[in-house]
């Protein structure tokens, strides 16, 4: 690989964000043997006490301009966009128009992320495997169609929401409530934080899908694609998946749900099928690509949703068994150069489990002390996100706050390593899944 051939590190790498996502990326391109420095923009607590990680908190994420011009002054050779914000933002669109290498998806091409009616529109045209839906911006005639279609039933909100905007109501009643707070003209009317797109308010409906969920993530160049590792994440807050829909509270790699043969349809049918879709659109697809699959119990592939980033917390288990060269890999699918390229995994079973706040989803309580972390190893570590490092203290910061994660020989012996890492956290509040990994046991 051309950029992998470097006698003495000299790739200066930026990793735009600051969660669990980004430290896990940080933490893995670090360990490339043609990387100089990783800077992480804002980064979080646990990248501001990693010595070997150097943060920008003076750097917002969306700070599309001054991201640019800082790593135009400090010799950047690859920016890693992590989260939906900044890609929805254009970070990618100033930076390629600049000439600095960054690897991420387009204004345009994020649409398949950050506009859930774009997304499904997108599927239909192309005949991409999808759950039935329409899309609504009036409420009456959204709870009409819920009316007429019966629960359970899917409600989207259209905009970005973190990972918090979909309710699967499981009765009318909460089908109803959901469209309500999707689409209220108020505060009130917002609860989850929606970033409303162009045009205002919108809703996804679409029918439920009985079957089990899969992570599919690949990493394109244009026109290459690269499957990383499967994974398997657990949305909702409580065990036995009940609850609401968390962002995520814990994940696992490989899945055993993606066969052989899942893992073909998925490819054949949805992720190459959306590369060449997007190409043959006008907005080539370059970026981590993230296809949320439902396996139904006919062995069935459908889509439920796009995001233009790796997962979280899906990303930690990922890239603990990664063991290829992450920035070369990247550099080269920033450059249009992936074909050819094979990425190497350890054969073992790692698996995350996320450590969330006091009150999360709806109202996480900030600012409690984190007083008591294990010391990483490289086969177990506590990656950090809603954390944040005030006068040398760690605190919490966000929702979900540390990502406890483990490589094990098999899925049983990396969910013993993950709790036995759990157990040596404390926060006041802090809450988590007992039962992560259960649907591979």
């Amino acid at each position: 690989m051309n950029s992998a051939q470097q006698s003495s590190p000299t790739l200066n790498v930026l990793v735009v964000g600051n969660g669990g996502r980004e430290h896990a990326l940080a933490w893995r391109l670090r360990q490339s043997p043609s990387v100089a420095t990783v800077y992480v923009a804002p980064g979080n607590g646990g990248t501001a006490r990693d010595a070997r990680l150097v943060s920008l908190p003076q750097l917002s994420a969306t700070d599309v301009v001054g991201i640019r011009q800082w790593a135009q002054a400090n010799s950047i050779g690859l920016v890693v966009v992590g989260p939906e914000a900044p890609l929805a933002a254009g970070l990618v669109d100033e930076l390629r128009a600049h000439g600095v290498p960054v690897f991420g998806p387009t204004q345009a091409a994020a649409q398949l992320e950050s506009s859930k009616a774009f997304s499904k529109a997108f599927m239909a045209r192309h005949g991409i495997p999808t759950a039935a839906y329409d899309t609504f911006t009036d409420a009456a005639l959204a709870h009409a169609y819920i009316d007429r279609m019966g629960a359970p039933i899917v409600v989207k909100a259209d905009g970005l929401a973190a990972g918090k905007g979909v309710v699967v109501a499981m009765t009318l009643a909460e089908a109803h409530e959901a469209v309500d707070f999707m689409l209220g003209s108020d505060e009130s009317g917002n609860k989850f934080g929606v970033q409303h797109n162009a045009g205002g308010a919108r809703v996804v409906i679409e029918e439920f899908l009985q079957g089990e969920e899969a992570s599919f993530i690949v990493v394109c160049d244009g026109t290459t694609v690269l499957p990383l590792a499967t994974s398997q994440d657990h949305k909702r807050l409580l065990d036995a998946d009940q609850g609401p829909n968390t962002g995520g509270m814990g994940a696992y790699s490989p899945a055993p749900v993606v066969t052989p043969a899942i893992h073909d349809r998925a490819m054949q049918e949805v992720i190459l099928p959306t590369v060449a879709g997007m190409a043959a659109d006008g907005i080539p697809y370059s970026g981590f690509l993230y296809a949320g699959l439902m396996i139904t119990p006919d062995g069935a592939v459908k889509t439920l949703e796009f995001n233009c980033r790796m997962g979280d917390p899906e990303t930690q288990p990922i890239m603990m068994r990664l063991q290829s060269d992450l920035a070369a890999v990247l550099l080269d699918a920033a450059h249009q150069r992936l074909a050819g390229t094979e990425l190497s995994w350890d054969s073992r079973c790692a698996l995350g489990v996320v450590l969330a706040a006091d009150g999360y989803p709806l109202t996480p309580r900030k600012g409690d002390a984190i007083t008591a972390l294990p010391v990483d190893t490289p086969d177990a570590v506590v990656f950090h996100a809603g954390t944040t490092l005030v006068d040398d203290t760690l605190q919490t910061s966000g929702g979900r706050v540390l990502c406890a994660t483990a490589l094990g020989d098999s899925v049983k012996d990396a969910q013993s390593r993950a709790y036995a890492l759990v157990d040596q956290v404390t926060f006041a509040g802090m809450q988590f899944r007992k039962d992560i990994g259960f649907r591979a046991l």
